[in-house]
């Protein structure tokens, strides 16, 4: 798989990442391919992760050059200087139209790997704005103020609107198109439907932050094809008024 490059210079490289690969390897999953090696052996040398993404979640992602930079950018993410942009699927209609949550984020006291709303938890701020509702969902973007792990997901449940297919914290159902077209009809090719959306409905689609010599670096990623065809089926077969 060629990974596609949004930005690079002799510091830093930005690149799109596609949905279901790790950025690192973890000890359950050290045999599938991950995203830093994948990028090591495409272009030819070592990297340095900086921050990471959910192996679910595609879209922008920064990595490091050398170690002087690594350890730049690091300061860049651990003081809340980059900005960070994410557009997601949500299921229902979200209520008001834009706002801030500010709910502290703590791990699970007993399910491993998940993360809850806690009042003893990490400071954590999310802003949303609802970009098109339909009956059923709505297409939201987000800017994270703070990157607690699975931050959006968290919130967003939180609120009563997880992102669609989220198998931890929301129902794990793919997006069918039976589920918004009235009278669908499966292909006589097909014995079962083929989902528009198996993943988790989630995309960072900006990333902005400041070299040292304070020339801004903006990457920008647009909508992944499974999520561009929910929001073009959701468009063409539901109304976006109640």
């Amino acid at each position: 798989m060629q990974l596609e490059i949004l930005y690079e210079d002799d510091d830093m490289i930005i690149i799109n990442k596609p949905a279901g690969i790790l950025v690192i390897p973890d000890r359950f999953n050290s045999d599938l391919p991950s995203l830093n090696h994948m990028l090591e052996k495409q272009i030819g040398q070592k990297i340095w992760v900086v921050h990471r993404l959910d192996r679910d979640t595609s879209g922008v992602i920064c990595f490091a050059k050398n170690e002087a930079s690594h350890k730049y950018l690091s300061q860049l993410f651990e003081e809340h200087e980059v900005g960070k942009f994410y557009a997601g699927i949500v299921q229902g209609r979200v209520m008001p139209e834009e706002g801030r949550i500010e709910a502290p984020i703590a791990a699970h006291p007993t399910q491993k790997g998940k993360m809850v709303v806690a009042r003893k938890g990490k400071l954590s701020v999310t802003d949303y704005k609802v970009v098109t509702q339909w009956p059923l969902y709505s297409l939201v973007q987000f800017q994270i103020h703070t990157g607690r792990t699975h931050q959006i997901r968290v919130h967003m449940q939180s609120i009563g609107h997880p992102i669609v297919a989220d198998e931890l914290y929301g129902d794990g159902k793919p997006f069918l198109l039976s589920g918004i077209k009235k009278k669908y009809k499966l292909s006589d090719k097909d014995e079962n439907e083929r989902p528009l959306l198996s993943r988790l409905a989630l995309h960072s689609y900006r990333l902005i932050l400041k070299k040292p010599d304070g020339t801004e670096v903006v990457a920008e990623a647009p909508l992944p094809k499974d999520m561009a065809a929910c929001v073009k089926q959701l468009d063409k077969w539901c109304n976006t008024t109640m």
